[in-house]
């Protein structure tokens, strides 16, 4: 019998409560709007907490990612945030690198390894950037009267070799000068994630753009957003086709939520502090890190689902 609210999911193979699903995508498209990020690296885990088989959820939610993205994107782009020239490179890097991260998710689902695949990888990334955000957070609230690392005055290492990269290009509207190849690079890696964990890639991107890019905050939310929009619609459109793990129904409820939700984060996007924020989600995507792990260390209920049986 079908609980009230509650509906079967086709693909998934179970049923959900619809309110809660719909909630679930709310919160993560403010935190898109807010952040600059898809959300996928929370939405993502919290399905597969729900039942969700995390091939479905990943593929699912790089769905969802389309419409919050694209709420956000517009709106930022009202207020000139999007610099189009970085976004685009981006873009390029990361269809090329959520192409790949297709056909190594298709080989991986022959090997029965895909479920592990996602879950092992969640928890690394998640515990990495929880961290490093949580300490980088603490840092500036310690100096808030000096600029975050990006804008040190002694040029390092890592400062000397991407002056010395080919191909460099100034982007006006973020105020860099950058070779080309590193854009193109990164969004490769991010496209590649994108397509691996369900995710837009922006928990990662954005750092990626202030400490390494060293974009200004405002422009990094409004070009990340633009660039996980793209990324996610190839990916979609490649789980769709490719493994047939986007459940239509489940990625449309999150959908209406998140685009919903990304219209109000970017409204008091302006009106929070980022520190402060910054710590908050760090706190949340540890947690998150934490009950992920936990389910992984503990025994299985069904063997068979980590060693490819049938």
């Amino acid at each position: 019998m079908t609980l009230p609210w509650h509906l079967y999911l086709p693909i998934a193979g179970n049923s959900v409560n619809i309110l809660l699903v719909f909630g679930m995508g709310g919160i993560v498209g403010l935190l898109s709007g807010i952040f600059g990020v898809g959300g996928g690296f929370l939405m993502t885990p919290l399905l597969i907490m729900m039942g969700i088989p995390p091939t479905v959820a990943a593929a699912s939610d790089s769905n969802q990612i389309v419409g919050a993205s694209t709420a956000g994107t517009i709106a930022h782009f009202r207020m000139g945030n999007v610099d189009i020239k970085m976004g685009l490179l981006l873009l390029v890097g990361g269809v090329i690198g959520g192409t790949g991260g297709v056909q190594l998710i298709k080989v991986l689902n022959r090997l029965g390894s895909a479920d592990f695949l996602i879950s092992v990888t969640y928890v690394l990334m998640l515990g990495f950037i929880g961290i490093y955000m949580f300490q980088e957070s603490l840092q500036a609230l310690r100096t808030r009267h000096k600029e975050p690392p990006a804008s040190a005055s002694k040029p390092s290492a890592y400062a000397r070799i991407v002056q010395a990269l080919p191909g460099q290009m100034m982007f006006d509207k973020s105020g860099v000068r950058l070779s080309v190849l590193m854009p193109l690079v990164l969004g490769g890696f991010v496209g590649v994630l994108s397509a691996i964990m369900g995710v837009g890639g922006g928990f990662i991107m954005v750092p990626v753009m202030v400490y390494l890019l060293r974009m200004p905050m405002h422009v990094v939310v409004g070009t990340s957003l633009f660039q996980i929009l793209f990324t996610c619609v190839n990916v979609t459109v490649m789980q769709a086709y490719t493994n047939h793990t986007v459940d239509f129904v489940l990625a449309l409820i999150l959908l209406l939520g998140s685009t919903i939700g990304a219209q109000f984060g970017v409204r008091i996007s302006k009106k929070l502090k980022a520190d402060q924020l910054k710590i908050l989600l760090a706190s949340l995507v540890l947690v998150v890190m934490v009950k992920m792990l936990v389910d992984l260390l503990l025994t299985p209920s069904i063997l068979l689902a980590y060693i490819g049986g049938h």
